[in-house]
């Protein structure tokens, strides 16, 4: 009787331990794209992109919450909403998106571009600048 009840109290503080609430981009992002890692309740790292997804949208600023040296997409309007940011300049999905409002490029020269299922270039922001997107955007392109 006593192994069952340190078993069974045991269990119980496991499970409160292993307790978590991620926010709901957190889990839609891990479902979209593979390889993402949890690091907290709002925080989706993806290593092999350079893609992070930060659910609360705070970062240090430099294109209002889109940290220097990344590019960063946006659920809602004026950067709020979770953020999806990116450090190495290339060609991304945003599949870790339900939409993407605003953009930002927060890196010092380069162009980066929303892009939908066509290819077609919806909005482009220079180097220092956040601009709003219409349309759905499938892609981010980065060029130096």
């Amino acid at each position: 009787a006593l192994a069952t009840a340190v078993l069974l109290v045991g269990n119980a503080s496991v499970a409160q331990a292993d307790e978590s609430d991620p926010h709901p981009d957190a889990l839609y992002a891990m479902a979209s794209v593979p390889g993402g890692v949890l690091v907290d309740d709002e925080t989706v790292v993806w290593p092999a992109l350079g893609m992070v997804l930060n659910a609360d949208g705070t970062s240090s600023r430099a294109v209002g919450s889109c940290g220097t040296g990344l590019f960063c997409a946006y659920s809602g309007a004026n950067q709020s909403g979770t953020k999806l940011s990116f450090s190495v300049c290339t060609t991304a999905s945003t599949a870790a998106l339900s939409a993407v409002r605003p953009l930002a490029n927060a890196r010092a020269s380069g162009v980066v571009q929303a892009r939908n299922s066509a290819g077609s270039v919806l909005a482009s922001a220079p180097a220092g600048t956040a601009v709003n997107v219409g349309g759905t955007t499938v892609i981010l392109r980065c060029t130096l």
